[in-house]
């Protein structure tokens, strides 16, 4: 009888090891993904901020468009006049 207890407690001392092993391991991994959500949520904020930057710009570069456009416009105007001046007048 005494073979047999010892038997089991022998079984359930390497359950007990392995256990810890798979408790460890589990640990690490949890850590492990831990750091990568850091890193992703980390990385999610600068992509936030960069688009706000360009949202940002957005308009300040539609006003430079519209002001290129009406300097274009006006040289395309005075070209015009200069030919229509020279050859008309």
């Amino acid at each position: 009888m005494s073979e047999m207890s010892f038997k089991q407690a022998k079984e359930l001392v390497e359950r007990m090891e392995f256990s810890e092993l798979a408790l460890k391991n589990a640990t690490k991994v949890l850590d492990d993904s831990y750091k990568t959500l850091g890193k992703a949520s980390e990385n999610f904020d600068k992509t936030l901020n960069k688009q706000e930057k360009i949202l940002e710009q957005i308009p300040q570069n539609n006003k430079k468009m519209s002001m290129m456009f009406l300097a274009v416009a006006v040289n395309i105007g005075f070209i015009l006049g200069l030919i229509i001046g020279k050859y008309i007048l």
